[in-house]
């Protein structure tokens, strides 16, 4: 009896995480609705007054992306003589010859090409390096994968007329988000962190993060706070605490949107999802401390704390699932009282906070229609299975970064999907390997496809519907990274 009582306070735990997780969120979509836009700042007055920009673009084998980024760049509206664009290349297939070809379309745009033979620091390496030569005050940074705004520099640049400026955050597009349910389960997600949680943070001056790519930085910000490092794997949320904790402020632009391609398959989405995830992890355990004992008030250090981790909720989430196995176990053997069932009832609260942040983010980018209300009714329960689905590879991630075990820079395979449907397929950067996680996807897909069923058949209704997700989550999940290995090899 008392084993039951152990996996109840597991799931209870598990639960009050999620749950603060939650208020954290209805905070931040209480900003949300507050926010107001900060506008394009007051026009400088002519060119003379524009400061001097370098735009970055870290490459690493993008052969199927590179002539449109340069191409896009090529186009930013800016006066010539203040504008230098860096290509850090640091790749080692034709993506380099490439380069070299395009650079010939363009002689009277200030390209300047830099080749690193050994990939030292991965990207945070090459962003360092280049930012050592950057002729401009302010590093305009995109990946592979954008294809910028020409008036982007126009639309951020005077703000940095407040010298307590330090870093500009565009909102990421997204190019193919119909492409495919996990392109639009994705779209989803990142929209409810640009709109809500970015929103949020920005509009009562908590710390916000730099995406890693289109935004824009005041170089001595960078250097001042200690330049690019690459001991956790997402440089730019390290980069961001520590500029923050050094005094400066960051600014939110809702309404520039940079877009940029999504991940079209489970593989590179796992890829994408990994690096986030870990090095989430890791970041906290490098700032947490800090900033919770740094002279910040309470509603910064509490954001903090929830946007450092939130990877977390992975674990929360997989922790949950499995003690939900012995737990319906004993409510079916009549071991745990119902009184119990009521009154984890109030963790409902928890899905009806995160259910409100998706559907004010997303209809809100839809204008509130009738067609994005019929979407997001579809979208919300199998975007929260699909990311149940998740938690064991994430939260092995997360497990990973908490402890301390290091890993390379893997970064994610770009498509371009938009000139190249079904690309994916003959993509030669795309990942054959199946981790050893997708067999326990697998496994619990079935585990749970059998708790539905058994659920059903002894009228064992309390967790039918949590179950239900989880097993099509799973399935979603393991199906889909299997799929690509199939479709690869032929069979």
């Amino acid at each position: 009896m008392m084993w039951i009582y152990l996996f109840l306070g597991i799931y209870g735990l598990a639960m009050c995480f999620i749950l603060c997780y939650s208020l954290a969120q209805a905070n931040l979509l209480w900003y949300f609705f507050r926010f107001k836009k900060n506008g394009t700042a007051a026009a400088l007055r002519s060119d003379s007054d524009l400061p001097a920009v370098t735009i970055q673009l870290p490459v690493f084998n993008e052969k199927y992306v590179v002539r449109r980024l340069m191409a896009a760049v090529a186009r930013m509206d800016y006066p010539s003589d203040k504008l230098e664009i860096q290509i850090l290349d640091d790749s080692t297939d034709e993506t380099s010859s490439i380069i070299q070809e395009e650079l010939q379309k363009f002689p009277n745009t200030n390209f300047q090409y830099l080749y690193r033979e050994k990939r030292t620091g991965f990207k945070a390496g090459a962003l360092r390096a280049g930012l050592e030569k950057a002729a401009g005050d302010l590093i305009a940074i995109f990946d592979a994968d954008f294809i910028p705004d020409a008036q982007f520099l126009l639309k951020t640049v005077p703000h940095f007329t407040d010298p307590q400026i330090g870093m500009v955050q565009s909102r990421w597009g997204h190019l193919n988000e119909s492409y495919s349910l996990f392109t639009r389960l994705q779209a989803f997600a990142l929209d409810a962190h640009f709109m809500v949680e970015q929103m949020g943070r920005n509009a009562q001056q908590a710390f916000i993060n730099f995406n890693g790519t289109g935004g824009i930085w005041r170089k001595s910000c960078i250097v001042d706070a200690g330049n690019w490092q690459e001991d956790t794997l997402t440089e730019d949320l390290d980069l961001s605490y520590r500029a923050q904790q050094k005094g400066w402020k960051f600014l939110y632009r809702p309404d520039v949107v940079s877009p940029a391609e999504l991940p079209p398959v489970m593989s590179a989405i796992k890829s994408q999802q990994f690096r986030w995830t870990k090095g989430g992890a890791e970041c906290a355990v490098k700032h947490l401390r800090q900033v919770l004992t740094g002279s910040f008030p309470l509603k910064v250090k509490i954001h903090a704390a929830a946007h450092l981790l939130n990877s977390m909720i992975f674990i929360a989430v997989l922790l949950v699932s499995l003690s939900s196995i012995p737990i319906w176990w004993g409510f079916y053997q009549g071991l745990i009282p119902l009184f119990y069932f009521k009154a984890a009832a109030l963790f409902l609260f928890s899905f009806v906070i995160i259910a409100s942040v998706y559907f004010f983010a997303n209809l809100s980018l839809a204008n509130y229609s009738r067609r994005g209300l019929i979407r997001y009714l579809w979208e919300l329960p199998v975007f929260l299975s699909v990311s149940m689905g998740l938690s064991v590879h994430n939260g092995q991630a997360v497990w990973e970064g908490l402890t301390g075990k290091k890993s390379p820079f893997i970064r994610t395979p770009k498509y371009n999907l938009g000139e190249k449907p079904g690309a994916w397929v003959s993509n030669v950067y795309h990942q054959l390997k199946v981790p050893a996680g997708t067999y326990v996807e697998a496994i619990l897909a079935l585990v749970f496809l059998f708790l539905v069923g058994l659920s059903i058949y002894t009228a064992t209704y309390e967790m039918l519907l949590f179950h239900a997700m989880l097993a099509m989550g799973f399935s979603l999940v393991s199906l889909a990274s299997f799929k690509s290995y199939w479709i690869r090899e032929g069979l």
